[in-house]
């Protein structure tokens, strides 16, 4: 199963290059009124089909033995959700004097804003061997508080940028991201056997109407002639990304490993994963409903693009080393027990 993640996710990877190569090519496919109508099958269809699809996917029937550790969703909620967006505005401060393009650096504000993902913070978790049953509960929960919480921060750091007006975004989140969601999970109550015998591929169907929607993202990019990238800025944010990405796994181990924290070996691995890593699959279809007809979108799009691959590859070359420091806590503690 490790295996079969691990080539979904290379071969999405390969996909999104594809997909923006492929606007660059043929921009006139994807834009707005072209021959692929986005505005009706991206902006509605696509979007709800993957909240649906992840609506059905979410199993929340399995988090209630995680509801326990309050202390420990409080901090990687708290940190995810609002010191995360709130470091990043204060690093975006020094960062506007620099020549970099302001909506990259405005892409980088949408990064902070973003809810854990589903997936790649649990399965990290679990190839360490760390707390999977919190870093399933926190993905799953942040999700949901996402939904809500990220649209509020993305008006509040960047406002709308958009042309729609502030309630139909709302309306368009609601019908769009939260029926969709609660529709699926609905469905999963009946159908959850055979969901779990016949195992389908979610992940697969995400990714290929995700793809979807960064292709016609970047068809609208291409086909205006009044936007221009610079190799310089680009070069820049993929730096600072790593460093960002960097900075706060350790920030998180540091905090969760201080003394009285109350969190075990186990419990640092769920916080650094889950705390530091960011929704592509939620957030591009969020990006694509708030900033609706903005010209920069894409750029917009670019450092979540970035940050996604940079997560899975920084965390797996982390993981013996994690896995490591772990094991030899964790034997520690055995230690110092006192026998009975």
């Amino acid at each position: 199963m490790r295996l079969l993640e691990r080539m979904r996710k290379e071969w999405f990877m390969i996909g999104i290059v594809l997909a923006i190569a492929g606007a660059k090519l043929e921009p006139s496919v994807g834009v707005n009124g072209g021959p692929l109508k986005p505005e009706i099958t991206v902006s509605y269809i696509a979007v709800a089909t993957i909240f649906f699809n992840s609506g059905l996917s979410l199993k929340t029937e399995e988090l209630t033995s995680a509801l326990v550790h309050i202390k420990l969703h409080l901090f990687i909620q708290i940190f995810t959700l609002a010191f995360f967006p709130a470091t990043i505005w204060l690093f975006l401060q020094l960062l506007s004097i620099t020549p970099i393009n302001e909506w990259l650096l405005k892409g980088l504000q949408t990064v902070g804003c973003m809810p854990p993902p589903v997936s790649s913070a649990v399965i990290l978790t679990k190839a360490v061997g760390g707390n999977e049953a919190a870093a399933i509960f926190n993905s799953a929960f942040g999700s949901f508080l996402g939904i809500i919480i990220t649209p509020l921060l993305l008006l509040l750091f960047l406002g709308s940028s958009s042309s729609v007006p502030f309630t139909s975004i709302f309306s368009q989140l609601f019908m769009t991201v939260v029926v969709p969601l609660i529709i699926g999970q609905i469905v999963r109550r009946y159908i959850k056997d055979w969901l779990e015998r016949k195992k389908p591929p979610f992940g697969a169907i995400s990714s290929s109407v995700l793809l979807m929607i960064i292709y016609t993202t970047f068809c609208d990019t291409f086909s205006n002639p009044n936007i221009d990238l610079d190799k310089f800025s680009l070069i820049l944010i993929l730096f600072i990304i790593f460093s960002i990405q960097l900075s706060f796994m350790v920030l998180t181990f540091l905090f969760s490993t201080r003394n009285n924290s109350g969190f075990t070996p186990a419990d640092t691995v769920a916080i650094i994963f889950c705390s530091t890593h960011k929704s592509l699959t939620l957030g591009i279809p969020m990006l694509k409903i708030v900033f609706a007809g903005h010209e920069h979108l894409s750029l917009i799009s670019v450092p979540l693009l970035i940050y996604h691959p940079v997560q899975i590859l920084l965390g797996s070359v982390l993981v013996p080393t994690i896995k490591s420091w772990m094991v030899s806590r964790q034997k520690g503690v055995k230690l110092t027990r006192p026998t009975v």
